[in-house]
This record gives C-alpha cells, structure tokens and sequence, in this order.
C-alpha cells in the first residue's frame, strides 16, 4: 500500500498556504513545519479526507483554527504549535477520537477548555502550553486514559487541580506550571506512579508538601517553586531515588533541611527564598553529581561544610552563615556567592572576600591594654626608632626596586610602565615577569602556536615546569582602538568570573607597548581543530562530545544567570572553545563579550564571526552503534539545540534551563535511535 508524504519541513518557505493543496486528496501526511509561512489555515484543508497527520508548527501563521479540521476524521496528529493563531479551541476538533498527538502551544489561543475534550480518549501527547487559556481545569480530562504527556503550562488557568487527573495512571509528564491555580497539593498526586516530570511552578498553591510524594519512584524532576507553600522539607523526598532535580524556591517553607543521604542522582537542588533555618547538612556535600546548588536567602546558621567546595554552580547569599569559609572555596567561588553573610571569612587574603581578622598569618595590632605605666614608658621608648628604621628599609626597597626597572629597559615589554595597569600573581609558584619574557625568548615565533582575532598565543614553560599560554597583542594591533578595547575587555571580563568550564586567567600585561594575557595551557587546542581533523574528531567519540556539550552549557548559564552583571559572549564559536587534555570543555575569547546592566536594554547586536549551520547533525566519522545511555544524550542535545532555534523568543529556553536539562536523565528512547525523525526532536517536551 502506498503512502503518499509531502514533507516541506524546516526550508525557508514564506508566503501563505497555497490553495492547490487541497487537491491531494489521497495525502496522508502534510509537514510544512518550521518556514515562514504566513495567512490564515485554509478551509479547504477538509478536502484531505485521508490525512493522518498534519504538521504546521514553528511557522507564522494566523487567524482562527479552522472548525473544518474537525472533519479530518483520520487524523492522528495534529500539531499547530508556535505560531500566531488566535480564536478558542473549536469544539468540532474534539470529535477527532483517533488523535493520539494534539499539540496548539504558544500561540495566542485564548477562552476556556471545553468538557468534551474528555472525548479525546486515544490521546497521548497534549500540549496546550502558552497560550491565553483560562477558567478552571475540566474534570474530563480524567477520560484521557492513555495520556502520557500533559502541558498546559504557561495559561491563565485557575481554580484547583482536579482530582481527577491523578486516575490517569500512565502519567509520565504533568506540566501545569505559570498559571493561577490555586489550593492544595492533591494528596492523589501519589497515585502516579510512571510520572517522571511534575512541574506545578509559578501557581499560588498552598499548604504543606505530602509525604506520600516518596511514591513517585520514577520522578527525575520536581518543580514546586514560586507558590505559597509552607512547613518543612519532607524528609521522605529524599526517597525519591531518581530525583534530579528539585526545585522548591520561593515559598515558605520552614524548619531544617534533613540531615539524611540525598538520592545520589540529584543535580540541581534550588531551595532558596524560603525560611529555612539550622545549619547546612554535610550530605549534600557527598552528591557527586551535583552542578547547583541554591540556598540563598533563608536563615541558614553554622558553618559552611568543608566538602561542600564542588565546583559547580554555587549561592549561599543572605543567610546567617559564620565562620571562615572551607579551604579553596576563595577560588572556586565569586564573594556574589556568600554576599549578605556579615560574620563569613576567608583565612587567605583573597580580593573580594572579608579576611579573617585573627587570621595566624599577620598580627597587625600590638596589645598594651594590661601593661604598666612603666612598660608604656619602655615601649614609647622602643617604638620611635623601630619605625624609622622601617621607613628607611621601604625608602630602599622602592630605590632598589626602581634601579631594576631601569635595567630592564632593553626589552619592549619591560619599558618604563608609569600608568600601566600590571598584574600577574601566584599559581602553582611566582609566574613572574621577567620567567615569562625568557620563557619565550622576548616572544619568539617559535613558540607562537596560533593566531586568535586579535593577537597571537604562545605557549611558555616556566622554571617551575608549569606550561602557560600567552595572548599577545601585536604592536600594529594595539594602535587600532577595537583591538585594544577588545583586549582590556577580555582582562576585565576574565579577572572577574570563575568557573570550572571558562578558561582561568592568571595574569595579565597592559601596556601601550607590551600586552599580553596569561592562561591555562589546553593541551588539546580548540574544538573547531579536534573537529576538522579526522584522527582528532574519531577520538572525539559521542560520550565526549556530549560532555563537551554540558561544559559549554554551564559556563554560558554561569554567565547568563549567575554573573553580576550579566555577561554576554557575543562570539562563541568552535574557534573559542577550548580543550585540555581531558577533552574537557572550556570558554575562551572573551575580548567582545558585553556586560548586561540590569537596569537597560538586553538588547545586543549581533556580532563575531558569521558561521553556517552544518547540513549533517551527525559526525559520518564516528561509529553508527550507539548505546542506549548515548542515544538518549545525544537526543537531548540536538532536541534543546533545535528549541534554541525556534523562531518565537518567548518558547526558547535560557541557558540555565539548558544546563539543567542536559544534566537530568531522560526515560528511554520510545524507537531505535536512527528512525527518530526531525520532527520529532522538533517536537519534544523539555
């Protein structure tokens, strides 16, 4: 038997639908998915009396849903999503009792939801999401028995969650997040047992979290934040054995958090803007696969734990926190993490941390509060000539130091530096001037080993053995002012973040006759070489590749989300994608990223280096057999790479919900991984 497609999907097609379609009776599936169409639906679509599925999402089209779909009796999937429809849901589409797929998302759909979509029993996928529908939720859809998937996040609905729902026992998402409901938690949320995404965020719930949510054996994540909730942490959640992420932020919760093992699968744990007291628990220390953390702004007391230095995503503001902070947490963390904790220090004199005034390191003060009159005298006596002499020996260190600048005066980048702004410090031993000039023999071509936008990078070994990498700004360059405003930007942006995936600066000179920046050394190069390089690229195997992917991801969401100000790379590219020898992912090239005031526009212009997305999503040089664990990675990342590009801003994630997403695990694959369709991955919920 013959089945006859039309698949248009993902071109640049624009302009409306044209009539003549109407003509191909005997179709069975339409896909003009993701162009640019425009103009209304045609009525006319009723003349496809054989169509079985009909995809349109991800175009611009218009006006009101047509009420003649409803006479597509054959139809199984019908996805309109992300456009600019308007109107109510006509009631003649819930006659459709073989729909298995009905997807109306992020339009301007608006009214209330009918009972009769009860009649919709075959459904699986419902998707309904952002959108301007209000009114309560009806209690029909407890008819839906072979749903699966349930969005209807981001309306206007309100009223309570019905009961009902919870009869619908193969359950495995539950979106009901961004609208008015309001009420209890159901005590018949138990009841889903297959749910593995329960997302009820930004509602005006009330009232205490269930115990009996240790039920939920399958749920990987839990989003309860933004509501009125209120009483303590249950301690039966932490039962919930393949919970990735809990989110609980913004309520009222009170009491302590339990001090038991946490599942060990947990990444994201946000339980801030709460009331919660006592002290932080160890155990969140021990969750190995944690990448962020937040218990800002509740009344948190104690000490911070010493394990709790993970190098993840990290805010513990606005607490009651004492004590001096766990050894390296100074330099792994910004002073934004713990800002708000006034009686929080730090034992070595790190800039931007309060250092710890009792700290063995100096002894500023000289204590004569129980001396006598005679010993005062004695120590008058004593301290006058101790402080000449010591004026005397700065007087000569500063003449000595002066006389070796001027010897210095041979090389270019040691000219007389009077307004430089020059600064270059501790790692792994004294990273010192003059090591580096000879390191690299005055910057000799022969350890030059690329040429970046604005200037050449040269690797240097220092006496210590420590292998660096230097960023020079050539002297023609540093004339031209975007050069050199490129490159200050890049000392600035750099000397203020740390993370474990952005490149580490540990100096820089800035000088009008000398610049140059200090880094780690990447063994391997940047992505855009290990890619281009067929010996390299097979190394890079899917495993990796996906991991690459998840540093990338929390660097961007460090800077997006988690930087005060907010910083913008503006130009991220293979090319700027760093490699250690771990194939670890790194961020570098920071010489036009911009600072986002909070205050202004978030505007910004485009900018960087032009780039062509590839036509393959899949590297031909690595092997086709792929396993389970793998597939559903790589699923993921083209899934959320392929939402990035959806044409409405407003369905796109931000980068924190993209680094969230990749590091939760997703349920298995429903179908072999190379008979997953575009539209599909288009398609899928996140």
């Amino acid at each position: 038997m013959n089945n006859y497609v039309l698949n248009l999907s993902w071109n640049s097609l624009s302009g409306e639908l044209p009539l003549s379609l109407a003509k191909l009776t005997q179709l069975e599936k339409l896909d003009i998915s993701f162009n640019q169409m425009s103009g209304p639906i045609p009525l006319q679509l009723e003349n496809l009396s054989s169509l079985v599925e009909l995809y349109l999402g991800g175009n611009n089209f218009s006006g009101t849903i047509p009420s003649t779909l409803g006479l597509l009796t054959c139809l199984t999937h019908l996805d309109l999503h992300s456009n600019q429809i308007n109107g109510t849901i006509p009631s003649e589409i819930y006659n459709l009792e073989n729909l298995m797929v009905l997807h109306l998302g992020t339009n301007n759909l608006f009214g209330p939801i009918s009972s009769k979509i009860g009649n919709l029993k075959n459904v699986v996928s419902l998707h309904l999401s952002h959108n301007l529908l209000i009114g309560p939720l009806p209690h029909t859809l407890t008819n839906l028995r072979s749903l699966v998937k349930l969005n209807l996040g981001g309306n206007f609905f309100n009223g309570t969650i019905p009961t009902e729902i919870c009869n619908i026992k193969g359950l495995m998402t539950l979106h009901l997040g961004k609208n008015n409901l309001f009420g209890p938690l159901p005590y018949e949320l138990s009841r889903l047992t297959r749910l593995q995404y329960l997302n009820l965020s930004s509602n005006k719930l009330s009232g205490r979290i269930s115990t009996n949510f240790q039920n939920l054996v399958h749920l990987s994540v839990l989003d309860l934040s933004l509501n009125k909730l209120s009483g303590p942490l249950p301690t039966q959640l932490t039962n919930l054995h393949a919970l990735e992420q809990l989110l609980l932020s913004h309520n009222n919760l009170t009491g302590s958090i339990p001090r038991v093992a946490y599942p060990f699968k947990l990444t994201t744990i946000d339980l801030s803007h709460n009331l919660l007291s006592g002290e932080i628990p160890p155990q969140l220390g021990n969750l190995k696969f944690l990448q962020y953390l937040d218990l800002s702004n509740n009344n948190f007391t104690g000490n911070i734990p010493p394990n709790l230095v993970f190098g993840g995503q990290m805010n513990l503001s606005y607490n009651s926190l004492t004590g001096p902070l766990p050894e390296g947490f100074g330099f792994v963390y910004r002073p934004e993490t713990i800002m708000g904790n006034e009686d929080l220090c730090c034992e070595k004199n790190i800039s931007g941390f309060h250092y710890c005034s009792g700290s063995p390191h100096f002894s500023p003060y000289i204590n004569i509060g129980s001396t006598s009159t005679k010993n005062v005298t004695k120590w008058i006596k004593i301290i006058p000539p101790i402080v000449i002499s010591f004026i005397f020996l700065l007087l000569g260190i500063v003449l000595l130091s002066r006389q070796k600048i001027i010897e210095n005066t041979h090389s270019e980048c040691k000219a007389k530096r009077k307004g430089d702004i020059f600064s270059i410090w501790n790692y792994d031993g004294n990273i010192a001037f003059e090591d580096i000039i000879t390191a690299t023999e005055d910057f000799d071509i022969r350890y030059c080993i690329g040429t970046g936008g604005y200037g050449s990078v040269y690797k240097a070994t220092l006496p210590s053995g420590k292998v660096i990498a230097l960023k020079k700004l050539h002297h023609l360059e540093s004339q031209e002012l975007a050069f050199d405003k490129s490159f200050r930007n890049e000392a600035k942006v750099l000397s203020e973040v740390r993370h474990r995936n952005i490149v580490k600066l540990y100096g820089y000179c800035l000088h009008n006759r000398c610049m140059f920046l200090v880094y780690e050394y990447m063994e391997k190069g940047s992505l855009v070489y290990a890619i281009s390089n067929d010996v390299e690229a097979k190394e890079l195997d899917w495993k990796k590749r996906v991991n690459i992917i998840k540093g990338i991801a929390n660097a961007l969401s460090y800077l997006h989300h988690d930087c005060i100000p907010t910083i913008i790379h503006r130009d991220l590219t293979t090319s700027n994608i760093l490699l250690n020898s771990k194939l670890e992912a790194f961020v570098a090239d920071f010489g036009i990223a911009r600072s986002l005031n909070p205050d202004s526009s978030n505007l910004t212009t485009l900018a960087g280096t032009y780039r062509y997305i590839a036509p393959d999503i899949l590297d031909p040089r690595l092997s086709p057999h792929i396993n389970q664990t793998i597939a559903q990675n790589v699923v993921l990342v083209v899934t959320l790479a392929l939402a990035c590009l959806r044409s409405n801003h407003k369905s796109r994630p931000t980068m924190k919900r993209v680094s969230q997403e990749i590091l939760v695990r997703k349920p298995p694959l429903p179908k072999p991984f190379y008979e997953i369709s575009m539209w599909e991955l288009m398609n899928q919920e996140i």
